[in-house]
């Protein structure tokens, strides 16, 4: 009497060769719908995909310019009443806020403007559109202090973009 299994009750032995692994199912390709390639030929637009990054941007901004401004102090602080002290700080807080939402807004608008027609004109998606795309929103937000700030701002803005776009790796 032997002690080896039956070959029809052994699921292992079943197979043509052990090497070989079990093939996964294959799915059924889906086609997208017309609304989805709607969607997508609307975000594809240059011109929504700016609009969009600015208004975000704006709205960044804006968040972080109310945290900052909470952390001014009035420089007559000790000859100030409470509520002289809140209205002076509800002030701060405001432009501030409206100072950096008009900054962000801007840097998001032109950033993603920049990187999106470098995409299209190069009909990659690399990194290579992210540092020209900071370069051009680095050169014009320091354009008015010269050509000298303009390279530096172009240099440094393109090298943080590339610095998060290799942190976040977007890009094989």
């Amino acid at each position: 009497m032997s002690t080896n299994p039956a070959p029809e009750s052994n699921p292992a032995s079943t197979s043509s060769s052990p090497s070989e692994a079990p093939k996964p199912p294959i799915e059924q390709l889906r086609l997208p719908t017309p609304d989805e390639i709607r969607g997508q030929d609307i975000w594809n637009n240059c011109a929504v995909r700016s609009v969009f990054s600015g208004v975000v941007g704006g709205g960044l901004g804006l968040a972080l310019g109310l945290f900052l401004g909470s952390f001014d102090t009035p420089i007559m602080q000790d000859t100030m009443t409470g509520k002289q002290q809140f209205i002076y700080q509800a002030k701060q807080m405001g432009r501030k806020s409206w100072s950096n939402c008009k900054t962000f807004a801007v840097m998001g608008l032109i950033f993603s403007a920049a990187e999106c027609v470098v995409e299209k004109a190069r009909a990659k998606h690399d990194t290579t559109n992210t540092a020209v795309a900071g370069c051009v929103t680095g050169g014009v937000l320091s354009a008015s202090g010269g050509p000298k700030a303009a390279c530096f701002g172009c240099a440094g803005f393109a090298a943080f973009s590339v610095l998060i776009e290799k942190f976040l790796d977007r890009h094989d």
